[in-house]
């Protein structure tokens, strides 16, 4: 068995961002299929405004990597996709916890030798070692991971994390050994990461995408009080204590 892809990485208009183990980041330098004057002004501005195509490529080599369903784009190569649900239980308890950490509640497994390509996207793809932690990420932004990592569901450390934040009780959580591939709002560049020892960190709005497990993150009063808090202006804020990192997105609040 053997396939070769052509004009993909070796297409003058195609650039490899970034690579680690068995993922590539490809980014289009020029958007070639604008069919209209209103297109090409489009993507004028936008290649200008670092706005690109990027495109995540996954290459198998008798190996299993987990996927965010509705992804794939294609796939070259003999793989084989499963659901990794071996019974109904496990349908119900995927169901229940794609449904809370906002992740889909089917994320297929592909297994075998091949690549995958997966949807063309104008946001950021970031690559991440695990490499013997834990992380727990914000809901939505994972993209596909190796299967070597055990994705789970982590809960708030209490209810007014939810409540008085307006956000839900669970986030998706990575931990193990491996790479986790996500889609961000902002270049992993402009990230500003905050490493923690034995402290707090406060946030006035959703600009943390991804923090250590190992933080107690709970949404509070920014003031003592509530007089304290209408006169500082900033009203609730995310709380992030103990010791461990928080990957700040500055420029863009994740939505």
């Amino acid at each position: 068995m053997a396939f070769v892809i052509n004009n993909l990485t070796d297409n003058s208009n195609t650039v490899i961002k970034e690579k680690l183990g068995s993922f590539t980041v490809l980014e289009y330098i020029k958007d070639l299929s604008t069919t209209s004057v209103v297109d090409a002004t489009a993507q004028y501005y936008m290649s200008h405004s670092n706005m690109h195509r990027k495109q995540l490529m996954i290459e198998l080599n008798n190996s299993e990597i987990m996927m965010k369903a509705g992804a794939m784009q294609y796939t070259v190569g003999r793989m084989e996709m499963t659901t990794g649900i071996k019974d109904a239980g496990g349908a119900v308890r995927s169901f229940f916890g794609g449904a809370a950490s906002g992740t889909g509640a089917i994320k297929p497994l592909y297994k075998g030798t091949g690549t995958i390509l997966l949807e063309p996207t104008y946001k950021y793809i970031w690559l991440i070692d695990v490499d013997n932690d834990e992380v727990v990420i914000e809901d939505g932004l994972f993209l596909a991971c190796e299967t070597s990592l055990r994705i789970g569901v982590t809960a708030r450390s209490n209810l007014s994390s939810a409540v008085l934040g307006g956000e839900g009780l669970f986030n998706m959580s990575a931990s193990g050994k491996g790479v986790i591939a996500l889609e961000a709002p902002i270049p992993s560049e402009e990230a500003v990461v905050v490493e923690l020892q034995n402290d707090e960190l406060k946030v006035d709005g959703n600009f943390a995408m991804m923090w250590s497990n190992s933080l107690n993150f709970t949404v509070e009063r920014s003031g003592k009080t509530r007089m304290g808090s209408a006169a500082s202006g900033e009203g609730l804020v995310n709380v992030y204590r103990g010791t461990g990192m928080v990957w700040l997105a500055p420029l863009a609040a994740y939505s």
